[in-house]
């Protein structure tokens, strides 16, 4: 199972990667390569990357198929820790399911990588985003309850996942997500996004209030209605409910 990434990476370890990095962005933001080890698992076999980084203490990690050191056109997904989803499988959010359906669609190219990012909560962490759900049962959406804590509708940055990307030495990335936010970011801290792929799923009745808020208030690209598709979706992925769309 080890591969030439696997080599790229030791090698890089080796020589105490990133050493006298001049980060990215106004604040210089810099990771650096901690550990690679094989990961085996039910969506496939990977290398799983630890990450440092020199601005919010926390380890983020890189879990990779193939060969993508040195390569163009990666796909990628870049995941936000989500205990309550990623771990007990809550019905509030996607964020489970979008997880597994990227690691299986990866798990199945020749190459890809899935970034999970540790910003639980759009970066309010889990004892605020357990505060915005109790005002979410009070009828808030999950913007309304942000911004009545006092933060922004999302709190999350980039940068961290743009300096791993760069690390990696990846050259271009075809990223799969519905959040233009992500591409807007990736772009600013000089990630070349060549390729959106729409990362759509099947609601369930517990969160479709909370995925149509995401589309009407945060312009995710998600379409309930059953109107054309904006041409990056060119796909016409549809949501579980909506009517098909002629033409």
């Amino acid at each position: 199972m080890t591969t030439s990434t696997h080599e790229q990476i030791k090698l890089m370890l080796e020589e105490t990667a990133c050493a006298g990095c001049e980060g990215i962005h106004r604040n210089f933001v810099c990771v650096h390569i901690e550990a690679i080890a094989e990961l085996p698992s039910r969506f496939g076999d990977f290398h799983i990357v630890a990450f440092s980084n020199n601005q919010d203490g926390k380890e983020h990690v890189a879990i990779i198929k193939g060969e993508v050191f040195g390569a163009a056109d990666v796909p990628v997904r870049l995941h936000s820790e989500c205990l309550t989803g990623d771990v007990v499988g809550s019905l509030r959010c996607d964020c489970r399911d979008q997880l597994e359906a990227a690691l299986k669609k990866i798990g199945e190219m020749e190459k890809g990588i899935v970034l999970y990012l540790r910003q639980e909560g759009r970066g309010i962490g889990l004892t605020n985003k357990i505060r915005a759900y109790s005002l979410q049962d009070k009828g808030l959406d999950t913007v309304e309850a942000n911004l009545a804590l006092g933060f922004r509708d999302d709190e999350r940055d980039y940068a961290v996942a743009a300096h791993m990307l760069h690390a990696l030495q990846v050259q271009s990335v075809h990223l799969m997500t519905n959040n233009p936010n992500k591409i807007a970011q990736l772009e600013k801290y000089g990630v070349t996004v060549s390729q959106r792929l729409p990362h759509i799923l099947p609601t369930n009745e517990h969160n479709r209030f909370y995925l149509e808020t995401k589309a009407a208030k945060s312009g995710h690209m998600i379409d309930f209605h059953g109107k054309e598709h904006l041409p990056e979706q060119s796909d016409h992925t549809l949501v579980e409910g909506m009517a098909q769309v002629e033409g």
